[in-house]
């Protein structure tokens, strides 16, 4: 086989006294995701997707919070390692689509620079990477400002 899909999810807690990172961008807001690392949640999914689509496990294998070598990781460091392990087991990213779930701030005016984060990361064109954004409606913890969580497919083929 020479193509596979992955599918990736992650979710972090808005506390205040924490930047917010997003798709490997810095967002202003008045909180941010809690995590052992910056907890960008859209980086995690995608690393997710990506170890899923490769059959090469998860994040929390491949990075655990009870390892203190990534406290306060960047996430794009993370990502940039599963694109590595992925380049020694014969694959390479065709594309990723990804889907941000808040209330706040509003994600379309950073769009294009995760976009460009994530490509550059990827080695692919700015095209083959999609980013949306979308609320919980005010349901649930996401609804009420309490927390964030993305959703990542990839495609990658054999090299």
């Amino acid at each position: 086989m020479n193509l596979r899909i992955g599918h990736g999810y992650d979710v972090h807690r808005l506390v205040e006294g924490r930047d917010l990172w997003l798709g490997g961008v810095r967002i202003p807001h008045t909180h941010g995701a809690l995590g052992h690392s910056d907890a960008d949640v859209l980086l995690h999914a995608l690393c997710d997707a990506l170890l899923g689509a490769a059959a090469r496990g998860d994040i929390g294998q491949h990075f655990p919070d009870t390892d203190a070598r990534w406290k306060n990781a960047d996430s794009k460091d993370l990502l940039e390692r599963v694109v590595e392990l992925l380049r020694i087991a014969g694959w390479s990213v065709v594309n990723v689509d990804t889907t941000l779930v808040l209330e706040r701030p509003k994600i379309k005016p950073h769009i294009p620079a995760m976009r460009a984060v994530i490509a550059r990361i990827l080695h692919v064109q700015e095209d083959a990477v999609g980013i949306k954004a979308t609320t919980n409606e005010g349901m649930g913890f996401v609804g009420r400002g309490e927390g964030v969580c993305a959703h990542a497919v990839a495609l990658v083929q054999r090299v």
